[in-house]
């Protein structure tokens, strides 16, 4: 006898065709899992990623605005050594860098044999020469009087401003003014001088050449510039103190009155040349610091403007562009020790400081760009671009002065590029 129950239980073991398989499940599972994960990737691959970009901060400190250019250093007072009669030039035996000494060092001899007496005509031009030099001499000596007193001032003004900076009572600024209006009145002075010199010299060639064009005076001495030794000779002397430059003529030859014989100098007396832009000639104030930097040397020599020449000229640049340039000259600041290597026509590359503040806001030049006539820069503010507007100042290429929209410490992109947009993920240059 089965249990009544038993019919019950023989249903439930009966075989359903439409019951899932818990066995099936179990091996479809990692098919679903394999699905998703590459429905991930492929999100993960059109996912827009962060742009590598480069990243700096903007910081608070110096700037300084130059203009580059080359330069020369040139002897500040040279002299042109001429010939002062015609005649039968003497082979020159100086070589450049020679030594020389005023009244003292033969510099080149004439043979004047034929050539010393002079018609009416030559006779007053010769004439007429010695009293323009004798007004030369005048005006270079009222030159030297103006050029000394000066000096003198400069001197007590700088005296006053020395005494008044150690008791704080006005900027640096003035004392440097000061210090450089005295270096410069020195420097008007002994330029003053070495023209009253060369003057002296002048007026002396000329008697010598009228003398020796006046009958009966083809033995007489001349003396000082130009001297006549026995016979029909002139003797040249070295006008000034200095070293020869150059020798234009060196080998003995038939030359005219007024022919330029060599040139000499002081090579200690340096200057700077530098031709600059007309516009930046505007902008570079006397006074203003120069660097002079590659001089073949150490360090950097500190220099100051003297001068902008007040007459500008036209050069053809190296791109066939007619370019409006004007002198700019500069006198050495550092002591005459550090720049003695240097001589003249020497190369040098100049800075001109046209601009400098000590403290002020900056960022990198290449993180500014203009869009719609305003500056922008991009942000990075929680891993994103953030577009911002600034004011912008003064810039020298590298760095530029931000006046508002941005603040110490923020960053910014550097060259963002096109990829770069408001709100996109950046990530640092790595």
């Amino acid at each position: 006898m089965q249990p009544a129950d038993a019919p019950a239980a023989a249903a439930d073991d009966s075989f359903d065709p439409h019951a899932p398989d818990p066995r099936a499940r179990k091996r479809r599972w990692p098919l679903y899992a394999g699905l998703a994960a590459f429905g991930l990737l492929v999100l993960a691959g059109f996912w827009p990623r962060a742009i590598a970009v480069e990243i700096a901060e903007v910081e608070r400190g110096a700037l300084r605005v130059t203009v580059d250019e080359e330069g020369q250093a040139r002897v500040r007072n040279r002299y042109v050594v001429s010939s002062p009669v015609g005649g039968q030039l003497r082979r020159i035996e100086l070589r450049p860098g020679a030594v020389v000494r005023a009244g003292e060092t033969v510099l080149a001899e004439l043979e004047t044999a034929g050539t010393d007496l002079l018609d009416a005509s030559a006779l007053a031009q010769a004439e007429a020469r010695v009293g323009a030099a004798e007004g030369g001499l005048a005006a270079a000596e009222a030159r030297r009087a103006a050029a000394e007193a000066s000096r003198r001032l400069a001197e007590a003004e700088l005296g006053r401003q020395r005494s008044l900076a150690e008791r704080r009572l006005i900027a640096a600024q003035e004392l440097e003014t000061a210090e450089m209006r005295a270096i410069t009145a020195a420097q008007e002075e002994r330029a003053a001088g070495f023209a009253a010199q060369v003057a002296s010299f002048e007026l002396e060639q000329a008697r010598a050449a009228l003398r020796r064009g006046l009958p009966g005076a083809g033995g007489e001495a001349a003396r000082e510039g130009a001297d006549a030794g026995p016979g029909p000779r002139v003797v040249v002397r070295s006008p000034v103190d200095g070293v020869v430059l150059r020798v234009f003529q060196e080998s003995a030859r038939l030359v005219l009155g007024g022919t330029e014989l060599l040139e000499v100098g002081d090579p200690r007396d340096l200057e700077v040349r530098v031709e600059v832009l007309s516009r930046d000639g505007v902008a570079a104030r006397p006074g203003a610091p120069v660097l002079l930097e590659r001089w073949g040397g150490e360090g950097v020599l500190n220099a100051r403007v003297r001068l902008v020449e007040p007459a500008a000229f036209t050069k053809v640049s190296a791109l066939g562009v007619e370019e409006q340039r004007v002198n700019l000259l500069a006198d050495f600041v550092d002591p005459a020790e550090r720049w003695a290597g240097l001589g003249d026509a020497y190369r040098v590359e100049a800075r001109i400081v046209v601009w400098e503040e000590a403290e002020v806001l900056k960022a990198p030049a290449g993180a500014l760009f203009q869009r719609g006539g305003r500056w922008m820069v991009f942000l990075v503010e929680g891993g994103r671009a953030r577009l911002r507007e600034v004011e912008v100042g003064r810039g020298n290429g590298v760095e530029t002065q931000v006046m508002n929209g941005l603040q110490a410490g923020e960053r910014v992109i550097v060259y963002p590029g096109d990829r770069v947009t408001d709100g996109t993920r950046v990530s640092p240059l790595r």
